[in-house]
């Protein structure tokens, strides 16, 4: 891995071109523009294989990702043709360290990282989709960049409040982004998400420009583990940056609908006051449900409300040692606000958040 790398970006196309040219038929399931996903297979084949001794963590994270590329079409005869492409790559790359046990070491954790997520895919099929077609059915603009999108999936779609899934349009095949879902389960079976459209970001700006009701996308399966612990009686403390505060919102119906006396102290981050786009649906609830207290807290605030960003508004309130903490927003703001919190004394296994990797990609 130390070998690899600062050439990360060389091993990486190495990597594909070996997969593409040995197994031309492969090149379908990936979409036309390779920088995003490029990264990301790789990325992940290697995170695998530094988790190889670590067998919960492991099949954690391969089974959730064995279930998710069902969505790409892959089948199990597909990975022999990934694994003999990474050794091929790591072989030229890591040549300096490279001998006959580091390969047999690489061949038996990719035997074991491909074996999980065919199992997880296996298991999956018997149960759910590849993936489910959703009718858009409203688009209302927030902002001139932020979009709330609504759908109807064409069948039963399960999935826990302050989950997210990925998303593909019509207009970008085989490319995929993760967002949020914006409430908790509904009894009408919508799903709601709130995109904002980022440069040269090809699905958010399809989904906050282009798309309207009638035009159908597609959903990958639900994922993330940022879901509400109804067994305790912890409060809930809720960062939301940005579009996070969909989830947040999801966490807060959640809440609401068990109906256990919980103190749920929401902090709704943003840079400028266009930020705070959903802040009447969030004071809306408060006063609904007394024991849900919301923030708004700008970088840079005037007119009185909070300043100095998340972290510092989280240290001026509080305590907070009885709280689950929820963290929703960019990767920089979560980076941030786990230090803060962790800083107030909540213990790390009590905070949560979704991957800083998966975040990364929902930006686009």
């Amino acid at each position: 891995m130390a070998e690899i790398e600062p050439i990360a970006d060389q091993v990486t196309s190495y990597f594909y071109a070996l997969l593409f040219l040995r197994h031309p038929d492969l090149r379908e399931l990936f979409p036309a523009a390779m920088n995003t996903q490029r990264d990301r297979l790789f990325k992940a084949l290697l995170t695998a294989a530094t988790h190889a001794d670590d067998p919960a963590t492991l099949t954690t994270y391969l089974t959730h990702l064995g279930r998710g590329h069902r969505k790409y079409g892959t089948r199990p005869e597909h990975y022999p043709a990934v694994g003999e492409a990474l050794i091929g790559a790591l072989t030229r790359y890591a040549a300096a360290v490279w001998g006959p046990r580091t390969e047999a070491a690489w061949v038996a954790a990719y035997t074991t990282i491909s074996q999980i997520m065919i199992d997880a895919a296996t298991e999956d099929e018997l149960r759910s989709p590849a993936w489910w077609q959703a009718e858009v059915v409203a688009h209302e603009m927030r902002t001139p960049d932020i979009a709330v999108v609504t759908v109807r999936p064409d069948q039963p779609y399960p999935f826990l409040a302050g989950q997210y899934t990925s998303l593909e349009t019509p207009w970008w095949p085989r490319v995929w982004r993760h967002y949020s879902f914006a409430s908790a389960p509904r009894s009408d079976g919508l799903l709601s998400f709130h995109v904002k459209a980022v440069p040269a970001g090809w699905v958010s700006n399809a989904l906050v420009h282009r798309a309207r009701p009638g035009d159908v996308i597609r959903l990958g399966p639900p994922a993330g583990s940022m879901t509400v612990d109804h067994n305790s009686d912890n409060g809930l403390l809720c960062l939301g940056g940005g579009t996070g505060i969909a989830p947040i919102k999801a966490l807060v119906e959640d809440v609401a609908r068990h109906g256990r006396r919980r103190t749920v102290d929401v902090f709704y981050g943003a840079r400028e006051n266009d930020g705070l786009y959903d802040i009447e649906t969030m004071l809306r609830l408060r006063q609904s449900h007394p024991w849900l207290s919301v923030r708004p807290v700008l970088d840079d605030a005037p007119g009185g409300l909070p300043s100095g960003g998340l972290p510092d508004a989280i240290r001026e309130h509080g305590p907070w040692h009885t709280h689950d903490a929820y963290l929703s927003g960019p990767p920089g703001m979560i980076r941030r606000g786990v230090e803060a919190l962790v800083g107030v004394g909540i213990p790390t296994h009590r905070i949560r958040h979704d991957s800083l990797e998966e975040l990364a990609g929902a930006t686009t």
